[in-house]
């Protein structure tokens, strides 16, 4: 058989191109599992809501999923098969599951190791106590577009029951505890419908979207609030997003109770007693549109109480020419100090219990150390605040206590989730290990 030089013509191209895509495709998977990697080292491979776990028997890596998905970063390609790379950006969208062509991936909540807290919902939102509703985060779905649909449909499902229950003339209809996109969806389906009502938040406008760092942008899709009609954001940055919402309470005259946090709901007969920091209030249902995060975890040491301390942080620029204390050691505290120690002015110390940061990305971690190496950061690791004072406060460093000139508190140790709430309220809780 004669040899046929157009077959080197041929085969040069093709094999050009397969090697260019072999190289491409060695790339991109290193890249992914090294971003992997360091979340494992870090402790942060547990995803903390819905998610999506890839079956590798039908991944055809064709990275659909990965493109789909609105925070761009969560999925990766290892080795011809999708993976879930950063478990803790991941916010439930769904966007992977619809893109897959092979229906490979399935959503879920929690992991075999680690479960995730799920009240018990009826498909009217009604938890197993009735005349308590859930709408939003806490009941597992945190993404705006489907809190805000939760709150209109649960409002609705609320006045069914407030017509069922009779009420004297102080009661309300409905309770409506927290004000993010759930809640400000389920006030202005209330006013829609006529309903008495009142919406009370421990914080500010927003729920979890306020606690974002200055300039974060939010993903949303499309959405309809009540008395305001389709709403479309697309790609929106924090503070555009709650001008938003305070725009909304002012064309609508919905004013929400802020700073007053439920501390009991308690049943008394058909009705509902909740009490909160600034008083109480007789209902005839309660609606829960509160985060996941709970309320922040207190150090539990005098002088916490002091105006000084705070939970979060939120405008570096504040801070600036201040002594400020940072205590925590996982990514939201060693963000906050790297943010403030570049604030001119600013002396920053960061303080961890821990002997080294365990649960925080290397990126973090490094940016820290570079500051501390640059003396615009003071680390003080295997430590505890022992007590706040007004221009002071007292730290014990490895057995020796010491006295720093403080200014400013920043606490970043996390929330307490509201599970023990619920029991309290008597609603039942299931915990998802990797189910559906």
């Amino acid at each position: 058989m004669a040899f046929n030089p157009l077959l080197i013509v041929y085969a040069l191209p093709l094999g050009a191109l397969w090697a260019g895509r072999t190289l491409f495709e060695r790339r991109r998977s290193r890249k992914a599992l090294a971003v992997l990697e360091d979340n494992r080292q870090a402790g942060l491979n547990e995803p903390a809501s819905l998610h999506p776990v890839i079956d590798p028997a039908r991944c055809l890596g064709c990275a659909a999923c990965a493109r789909a998905c609105p925070e761009k970063k969560v999925l990766g390609i290892i080795d011809g098969k999708a993976a879930l790379i950063e478990p803790t950006l991941c916010v439930g969208h769904g966007a992977c599951q619809a893109a897959c062509p092979t229906d490979a991936i399935t959503l879920v909540f929690g992991t075999a190791t680690r479960g995730v807290d799920i009240p018990v919902l009826s498909p009217e939102f009604e938890t197993t106590v009735p005349g308590i509703f859930i709408a939003g985060e806490l009941g597992g779905m945190g993404l705006i577009k489907n809190a805000i649909e939760q709150g209109r449909q649960a409002i609705a499902s609320v006045a069914q029951h407030a017509r069922r229950v009779s009420g004297g003339a102080n009661v309300l209809d409905v309770v409506i505890v927290g004000c993010g996109p759930a809640g400000i969806s389920a006030s202005l389906g209330a006013m829609e419908r006529k309903l008495s009502f009142a919406t009370i938040d421990q914080s500010s406008l927003g729920g979890t979207v306020a606690h974002f760092p200055r300039g974060k942008l939010v993903m949303t899709a499309p959405a309809t609030l009540p008395l305001i009609g389709e709403v479309r954001f697309g790609e929106i940055s924090k503070e555009n997003l709650l001008g938003f919402w305070q725009d909304v309470l002012h064309r609508t005259g919905l004013k929400p109770k802020f700073e007053e946090q439920v501390t009991a709901v308690t049943r008394q007969g058909e009705l509902f007693e909740v009490t909160s920091s600034r008083g109480r209030y007789m209902t005839k249902a309660v609606l829960l549109a509160i985060g996941r995060r709970g309320t922040p975890r207190p150090l539990g040491v005098p002088g916490e109480e002091l105006d000084k301390v705070v939970y979060r942080l939120i405008d570096p620029e504040q801070y600036a020419g201040r002594r400020v204390l940072v205590v925590g050691g996982g990514d939201s505290a060693l963000e906050a100090a790297g943010r403030l120690a570049v604030q001119p002015g600013t002396e920053v110390t960061l303080s961890y219990r821990g002997q080294a940061y365990g649960r925080a990305r290397a990126k973090n971690r490094d940016r820290v150390r570079e500051l501390a190496a640059t003396c615009r950061l003071k680390e003080l690791l295997d430590s505890e605040v022992t007590a706040i004072g007004q221009d002071n406060v007292q730290i014990n460093c490895g057995g020796e206590l010491r006295t720093i000139p403080n200014d400013d508190v920043i606490i970043c140790a996390g929330g307490l989730l509201p599970t023990q709430f619920l029991h309290d309220m008597g609603i039942s809780v299931e915990t998802k290990f990797g189910t559906v």
